[in-house]
């Protein structure tokens, strides 16, 4: 079989699966998946690098802890998904957005207790994280 053909049809694949589960890609999407993303680093670096991680007793780089964090993740993405699939049932449109938007603020929030714990803060961000709360509080009315 030609090897762009197989590419193709599995990333087609990927695509309609991820699409029928999680709904359109979307910005909200994408904002979440980058915060997640960013979340993950900062936890890494955090651990490894200035051993002051909350997640370990000493504080350092440990593989149960990063692998809880990744399952947590995968599981907020579940969480996505039953949102969207309930979009889809109950025929209203608000209910994945405002899951991925709770989402986004307490990925926000772990980033910002990273850096805090790097000795970085921005108060910029703990206004986003506020505007974040607020929207979400509209999403859920």
């Amino acid at each position: 079989m030609n090897t762009k053909i197989l590419i193709s049809t599995i990333a087609g694949a990927a695509g309609g699966i991820f699409t029928y589960l999680f709904g359109p890609w979307s910005m909200d999407i994408a904002t979440l998946l980058i915060f997640m993303g960013i979340d993950f680093f900062t936890g890494i670096l955090c651990a490894a690098v200035f051993k002051k991680s909350s997640k370990t007793e000493n504080g350092a780089l440990s593989s149960s802890a990063s692998l809880k964090g990744l399952c947590k993740k995968i599981v907020m993405f579940l969480f996505v998904a039953i949102a969207h699939r309930l979009d889809f049932y109950l025929g209203v449109d608000f209910m994945r957005g405002a899951v991925i938007v709770g989402f986004m603020a307490n990925e926000l929030i772990s980033i910002v207790e990273n850096a805090a714990l790097m000795g970085i803060t921005s108060p910029i961000i703990n206004n986003a994280i506020e505007l974040l709360k607020k929207k979400g509080e509209k999403e859920d009315e």
